[in-house]
């Protein structure tokens, strides 16, 4: 008599079995295999050979007494050996277990998601996946016909894991899960949710990919990466869409691949001067028109442009030339496509059940619900394996105002106040603490930025002193106020000056980036050039005047690809830029003045060192609205102070401004050079200061301001 009953083998070959381990595989001297395409099965060891009797059709038993073995199936058509995947033992650990049940695993990725290994002495691939609701967990792909009978899994305890080793699996193998939920029907087939690799979209499996393939070598990088990325610092961001910086044309159109980008977009924001890319998100996405923001890969690099160790040799050739990578990170939301996290076992498991918190309505996307453990640290983790295991120098956190407020865009009725009554979402608050605390202390020399458009307070202050912990905050204020001002005549400007001035009232309250996003030049809102007013040249000259004030404004700076070189159209995910208009002055003009302002900006203290410090600006003239000129002082300890002036009118002036120290000032940017694609009015490269006070400093000097134009002056150490 055989050790299965053909009641428990036809649950088995149903997929409705609870604890298929418990039968299939060796248990006391009987050996039970499931090969649904198989007519005979037999137990191999070396030169024994047990032949195994069929319990119900693809279920075979039979008694063994030799130990490991090896399973030898055949059909009319072939005959096949394999190592049967119910003889192996557990990978996953007691420790590992307590600590995913506790949400506290930090290298959650470790564990879950499918890994390259030799277990009990043969190699395979170990597959993971957390499922507390299921009935029934299986990996399917070509090696099983996407049968999922053939690989079913087993489940770890109480703290929903269900694991399986599959011998002979090789990295690139694709894979889904198939997954029997609580009501007793088959889930859409669902990509890993730790997956480290994924097919080209719109295929929709998981691929098994080796991780930590790429020989690094920034490790001088890394060590002294921490003063690079500090407040003090000079900080000057490229954003970058990977699919649209370049395209080739010859080659239908394609994006520019990890290996190419390394290359050619490393060189290009060198040359310019700037000190980080930020990518828009690289995590797999189903839909090319999200720009990567509702992602389902939260583990791996989008395929689109290349393997994970390409992308990780991308960010090495960054590091090797001195520039730190920032990756746009997105925890707020994930999109309702059927084959990712969306009712995941057959349950709202990463989603909240009710849609008043679980459903994002501006972008028809789910909302991670927080509060859950697992999901946090699933999240947490997913921050931390970005930093670990790709060398990232950031993460700029997407949407952050939609996951702090329970009630962020909705009407009152379709929001579920907190345990207090309030709108703010706890959950999503102590989440992003958690992240923070994690990521500095795990990866000192990272940074974190928000972009988070409220006055929600303390979003850069420490999380022991009630803050969210993040390094940085984008100020969207500034970025309303001087977008809303520059767009106006300048003959109405007058009565708007404070849409200047307002932003340094506050600008000490968070440590800002001022951000020229993608998000203003996307969705009909034109390019910069486009926003600005006049004829060409006026919109040029504004153009160059925006920037130069932009530059020597405390904040860090973050400038969307293309505006660089002022491109007319607006971004366009599905092209590449313009740059063709380099071969027209005005826009290389525009482009020398960002590499020569980000030079500047690195180069000289003051304009960097006060950025998120109050002692490192104050006004000299804020309130000439008649005139629309603006003057105010750029400082640091043991630095040449640097003082700029602003003409926004297009009118030519002479001012008599006030300086800090006497002698003679060098003019060492005047946004009206013709090297910009100015007139080349100015002040002959130097002024004089005397020693009558002026607008309360003890020095004063008569200046030329080229209409729309600015200035920027600094002690000439040479006289």
């Amino acid at each position: 008599m055989p050790a299965t009953d053909r009641s428990t083998a036809e649950a088995v070959a149903r997929g409705r079995h609870s604890d298929p381990f418990s039968v299939l595989g060796l248990h006391d001297g009987w050996v039970t295999a499931l090969i649904p395409d198989a007519e005979r099965v037999w137990a191999v060891a070396g030169r024994t050979e047990v032949e195994l009797f069929p319990v119900c059709p693809g279920v075979f038993c039979g008694a063994w007494d030799g130990g490991n073995y090896r399973l030898r199936a055949s059909n009319p058509q072939v005959t096949w050996d394999f190592d049967d995947p119910y003889r192996f033992g557990p990978v996953l650990g007691a420790i590992d277990e307590y600590l995913i049940g506790e949400g506290t695993h930090r290298r959650l990725w470790e564990v879950l998601g499918a890994h390259v290994i030799t277990h009990e002495g043969i190699r395979g691939v170990h597959f993971a996946v957390w499922a507390p609701s299921a009935l029934r967990v299986s990996v399917v792909g070509g090696f099983n016909n996407h049968d999922g009978r053939r690989h079913q899994m087993r489940r770890r305890g109480v703290t929903g894991v269900w694991e399986i080793f599959v011998p002979g699996l090789q990295a690139g193998e694709a894979y889904q899960y198939e997954i029997l939920g609580a009501n007793g029907e088959i889930c859409p087939l669902k990509a890993d949710p730790v997956g480290f690799g994924a097919e080209h979209p719109p295929a929709k499996a998981s691929l098994v990919r080796e991780l930590g393939l790429h020989p690094w070598g920034d490790g001088a990088w890394i060590k002294d990466r921490k003063a690079l990325n500090e407040i003090h610092a000079p900080i000057s961001v490229y954003e970058v869409h990977a699919g649209s910086w370049r395209r080739v044309a010859e080659e239908g159109n394609r994006s520019l691949s990890y290996f190419e980008l390394g290359r050619q977009l490393i060189d290009y924001v060198a040359e310019m001067g700037f000190t980080h890319i930020e990518f828009l998100p690289l995590t797999e996405h189903p839909f090319d028109g999200s720009w990567g923001y509702q992602p389902i890969g939260m583990y791996a690099p989008t395929i689109r442009l290349g393997r994970p160790e390409e992308f990780a040799a991308m960010v090495d050739a960054a590091h090797r030339r001195g520039i730190g990578v920032i990756l746009d990170w997105v925890p707020g939301h994930f999109p309702t496509d059927d084959h990712g996290l969306k009712r995941f076992d057959g349950t709202a498991l990463y989603e909240h059940a009710d849609p008043k918190e679980g459903y994002q309505q501006d972008w028809n996307t789910l909302i991670y619900n927080f509060g859950r453990r697992e999901v946090a640290n699933y999240l947490e983790a997913n921050a931390l394996f970005w930093l670990d295991q790709y060398h990232l120098d950031g993460l700029r956190v997407d949407a952050v105002a939609s996951m702090l407020y329970r009630d962020y865009s909705r009407k009152q009725g379709e929001w579920v106040p907190n345990v207090h009554g309030g709108r703010e979402n706890l959950e999503a608050i102590a989440f992003l603490q958690a992240v923070n605390r994690l990521a500095y202390g795990e990866k000192p020399g990272i940074m974190t930025v928000a972009e988070e458009s409220t006055t929600y307070p303390g979003v850069t202050r420490p999380t022991d002193k009630g803050g969210l912990g993040f390094g940085y905050k984008w100020n969207m204020g500034w970025m309303n106020d001087w977008l809303r001002y520059f767009n106006r005549d300048p003959v109405h400007r007058r009565w708007h000056h404070n849409e200047i001035t307002f932003a340094s009232s506050y600008t000490y309250s968070e440590n800002f980036f001022l951000p020229i996003s993608h998000d203003e030049v996307v969705h009909g809102k034109g390019s910069m050039i486009g926003k600005m007013p006049g004829g060409t040249l006026d919109k040029f000259a504004n153009l160059r005047a925006f920037y130069a004030l932009m530059w020597t404004h405390p904040g860090k700076k973050l400038l969307f690809m293309g505006q660089e070189f002022a491109q007319w159209s607006e971004w366009n995910h599905d092209d590449e830029l313009d740059w063709a208009l380099l071969d027209a002055p005005m826009h290389e003009g525009v482009r020398n003045l960002v590499r020569d302002l980000n030079v500047l900006y690195r180069e000289m203290k003051a304009l960097h060192w006060g950025d998120c410090e109050p002692a490192g600006f104050s006004w000299i003239e804020p309130d000439d609205a008649d005139a629309s000129v603006y003057v105010y002082e750029r400082r640091a300890p043991g630095a040449d102070p640097v003082v700029i002036a602003a003409n926004l009118t297009p009118i030519e002036r002479t001012q008599r401004i006030g300086l800090p120290e006497g002698g003679h000032w060098r003019e060492i940017l005047n946004t009206d050079s013709d090297y910009y694609g100015g007139a080349n009015w100015g002040n002959l490269g130097t002024i004089q200061a005397d020693e009558l006070p002026a607008q309360r400093r003890p020095f004063g000097a008569e200046v030329y301001l080229p209409p729309l134009s600015v200035v920027m002056f600094a002690p000439d150490r040479a006289e």
